[in-house]
């Protein structure tokens, strides 16, 4: 008689589960929510990210987090059956049960579901991260140092995917530790907050190169970082079998974002900033241009070029500003007037 009650019990369950989905999909199409706005909405603190990588990792994010609270409520609302359905009601003791297959079953096989899912999930995220298209649209090389940070400009597309390749070195200039071309670069100080600039919409890959100690490349509106691990020269790296780290991104909004290093690094470890500035590739284009027309050896020629491209308003970062770095100075640094 038990199994039978439970038999139907389980029925109704189905039939109010069944119920209960429907009632959440009309409510979801009436309101006119789409699935990618619920997304954006369910994001438990995270930032939407301003990448299709960060996309990706905020969606699973968004929905391991509906998954775990769906096992929430469920495991709650049987604590609480349990509780209410088997509270005390006399001073007889209960019928003792020591097995049941099915609950058992249950305990085992839906955890174990829900654990390779996960796994599977992050994993082809993980792995959508990590991809490195083997034809750049843009290729950027980041040098970090104690304490700054170095863009070089390794090459370009005129357009995404089918527009010419383009080496963006300056004109004539030779590189004197290769005797090639020298790479378009702009440089950090005391002074000057590093920018990034990248085009909107295309996919930009970033070669990490250190030479003194480990820092990390953290943009948190991308939602990703990566260390930056000093490897040593290229001859070095090729003795030893190791390389520079690689990663790879395409933005899909334009605007100034904050970077960091988040890695200890040292004494003004907190003052690594930089900038990374998306324009479109319009923008983009004059840059490089203006770089290319301004000598490599002008330490101001970052905010020259950004200037004649973006004004003289934003000529320097937007979004942060040097640190004081008199070690005496007793009050908080400050941003100086016209930066």
């Amino acid at each position: 008689m038990s199994e039978r009650r439970f038999l139907v019990r389980r029925k109704r369950w189905a039939r109010g589960g069944s119920a209960a989905l429907i009632l959440a999909a009309l409510t979801l199409a009436l309101s006119g929510c789409s699935v990618s706005g619920a997304q954006k909405d369910l994001r438990f603190g995270w930032p939407t990210g301003v990448t299709k990588e960060a996309t990706r990792m905020r969606v699973l994010w968004t929905w391991s987090g509906v998954a775990a609270l769906f096992l929430g409520v469920i495991v709650w609302g049987l604590i609480f059956w349990c509780c209410i359905r088997y509270r005390k009601r006399s001073d007889e003791l209960p019928r003792q049960t020591k097995y049941n297959f099915l609950v058992e079953m249950v305990c085992v096989i839906v955890p174990f579901i829900v654990i390779i899912g996960l796994f599977w999930r992050t994993v082809v995220v993980e792995d959508d991260v990590d991809h490195l298209s083997k034809d750049p649209d843009v290729l950027v090389t980041v040098d970090a140092f104690k304490w700054n940070w170095q863009f070089e400009y390794d090459h370009y597309k005129t357009t995404p995917k089918t527009g010419t390749d383009v080496a963006a070195v300056y004109p004539g200039v030779k590189d004197p530790t290769t005797g090639g071309p020298l790479n378009l670069s702009t440089v950090g100080s005391d002074d000057e907050v590093p920018v990034l600039v990248i085009p909107v919409g295309e996919t930009v890959q970033v070669i990490e190169h250190s030479e003194d100690v480990i820092h990390s490349f953290w943009v948190p509106e991308f939602l990703f970082k990566r260390d930056v691990i000093p490897y040593g020269t290229d001859a070095q790296q090729k003795a030893s079998g190791l390389a520079d780290n690689r990663f790879e991104f395409t933005a899909t909004t334009t605007g100034s974002f904050v970077g960091r290093c988040a890695e200890l690094c040292g004494t003004y470890h907190s003052q690594m900033n930089f900038e990374v500035r998306v324009v479109s590739a319009d923008k983009y284009l004059a840059y490089m241009k203006a770089l290319a027309a301004i000598s490599p050896d002008n330490p101001a020629r970052q905010s020259i070029a950004l200037g004649q491209v973006f004004g003289a308003k934003n000529a320097y970062a937007t979004t942060t500003y040097p640190f004081n770095t008199d070690r005496s100075s007793r009050k908080a640094s400050t941003q100086a007037a016209g930066s």
